[in-house]
């Protein structure tokens, strides 16, 4: 039986796209792990989760006695932390990659502050995998101005942020998703992890809801690879060109669903849409969709996965069925393209 990868979920969607005040408020980290604990499907439960180290969730410059005590919190539902988000966006701590020197140091910074988080987590136990997610902190919008030099800088600012990450022991997953400058089609991404020339330490974070519209060039007509009403042989030709040219360079990974739409609440940019499991609309068969992004994923020393159900309304979040059907996707993924 496939004991890896383990089986994570995700603890943002308590946060992003959240509003106080609003008919979706943040989820407490402390509640967004009881849900994750409660669920179970034939005796099989979540094996950990993926943290936003950034308020209400985690204070990036939160104490060591501050973060062991979250890490004991985590370590008392019996789970693990994989991977962490680094707080790179303006109005956290960081700001803008393609950004002025003043804005890019910001980013580093939201870096190394994740690097010290990690190594208390690490230095705990609650932690023995998974990387340190970030993207450009930028809209397409401002990189369409000047593609070029745009692309450049926030190579630049992922290699600086690389060598931070490396001298920690840890590794940079950028997430490639429509609303990111730089990053907004699979081809603009790819060449982005080319110019910063850092593989195996800054590289890829593959979203299954995010990377089906690259298919679709949604912020980048000219590189989309499939139109709308596309046959299953058209699907899995573009597919494969895709996750043969970002597979390479993906050392996480996230299990989702998309209905082919692009969706934003909050603060949120429009990004694909993340649907239930079980959405009647979701474009995705999960489990075949995942096998193309986890072929050879050990050998890029992958050893979770994730579930990322971003900007679901809190009262989905607060339904325990929904965290069940979530990780019966998730051990059909592990069934089928699982590792021991």
């Amino acid at each position: 039986m496939a004991t890896l990868p383990k089986l994570h979920n995700a603890m943002w969607p308590g946060l992003v796209g959240k509003e106080p005040g609003t008919d979706h408020p943040p989820i407490s980290l402390e509640r967004m792990l009881e849900l994750t604990a409660n669920a179970e499907v034939n005796g099989q439960k979540f094996e950990g989760v993926d943290l936003f180290l950034f308020h209400p969730h985690t204070d990036p410059d939160g104490s060591v006695d501050d973060i062991k005590r979250m890490a004991d919190l985590i370590a008392s539902k019996n789970l693990k932390v994989g991977s962490l988000v680094a707080p790179i966006w303006p109005g956290t701590v960081g700001d803008s990659a393609m950004g002025t020197p003043d804005q890019r140091a910001k980013f580093v910074l939201a870096v190394k502050k994740a690097c010290r988080i990690a190594k208390i987590l690490n230095e705990h136990g609650v932690r023995e995998y998974g990387v340190i997610r970030i993207d450009s902190a930028g809209s397409p919008g401002a990189w369409v101005a000047d593609p070029v030099a745009s692309t450049k800088k926030i190579a630049e600012t992922f290699r600086e942020a690389g060598v931070v990450a490396a001298a920690n022991g840890e590794r940079l997953a950028a997430e490639g998703e429509i609303c990111w400058a730089g990053m907004h089609s699979w081809k603009d991404m790819l060449d982005l992890l080319e110019q910063t020339g850092m593989p195996g330490t800054v590289g890829f974070q593959a979203d299954l809801a995010h990377t089906y519209l690259y298919l679709l060039g949604y912020n980048a007509p000219e590189h989309a690879l499939l139109k709308e009403g596309y046959s299953q042989a058209e699907f899995e030709a573009a597919y494969t060109k895709m996750t043969d040219a970002l597979r390479p360079w993906t050392i996480d990974f996230h299990v989702a669903q998309n209905d082919g739409t692009v969706h934003g609440t909050g603060s949120h940019d429009k990004t694909g849409r993340h649907c239930q499991a079980d959405d009647p609309n979701g474009k995705l068969d999960i489990t075949q969709a995942a096998g193309y992004w986890l072929k050879d994923a050990a050998s890029r020393g992958i050893q979770h996965i994730c579930w990322d159900g971003c900007m679901f309304p809190n009262a989905v979040l607060e339904t325990p069925d929904t965290w069940n059907k979530i990780l019966a996707a998730m051990i059909k993924v592990r069934e089928a393209h699982g590792w021991s």
